[in-house]
């Protein structure tokens, strides 16, 4: 087990991007929820083609371009339901929502239990937990927190930018 981590930079603050044996296996916020499970504290810096090719996704993100997800080699850790469920993450477009509902019902479980997986999904942006959403449209549980799902959804033009009234 070969662990590289190093920190993104991004509008909405440090991503931690950590990378084992050639394939990412987490980009969290810092400070999120469920943040670098099980790992190490004193992860060894360093670069490698995975973090790479992280780093230049999430720029180009925040870029506004929309850069393919297939081109990071992603490792997510996690249960084989969870990996399901992170795959399914993945075939939401971007500009997109789905509700917890709907991946419920494309994997044939309860809300639920795809809440669940939905926030410890453990490569925040390139797997896109962001856009999932309520029943009724409205933004609930991201680990990163609402603030920032707020702002990605912004980003990709899902939500309309706020117009403040004096």
């Amino acid at each position: 087990m070969s662990l590289l981590a190093q920190r993104c930079p991004t509008p909405l603050g440090p991503l931690l991007l950590v990378a084992e044996d050639g394939a990412l296996i987490g980009a969290w916020f810092l400070g999120q929820r469920h943040f670098a499970p099980s790992l190490p504290a004193d992860l060894p810096t360093g670069e490698d083609a995975a973090l790479r090719a992280a780093r230049a996704w999430v720029e180009a993100y925040f870029a506004g371009r929309r850069p393919d997800p297939a081109a990071v080699p992603l490792a997510p850790r996690g249960t084989a339901f969870q990996r399901r469920v992170w795959a399914l993450l993945r075939g939401i477009a971007y500009g997109e929502t789905v509700t917890y509902g709907e991946l419920a019902r494309r994997l044939g479980t309860a809300a639920r239990a795809v809440g669940g997986a939905v926030g410890r999904n453990p490569i925040s942006l390139i797997v896109p937990c962001h856009r999932v959403v309520g029943a009724d449209g409205a933004l609930t549980g991201y680990a990163g927190g609402l603030d920032r799902k707020t702002a990605l959804l912004r980003l990709e033009g899902t939500l309309p930018e706020r117009k403040d009234t004096p």
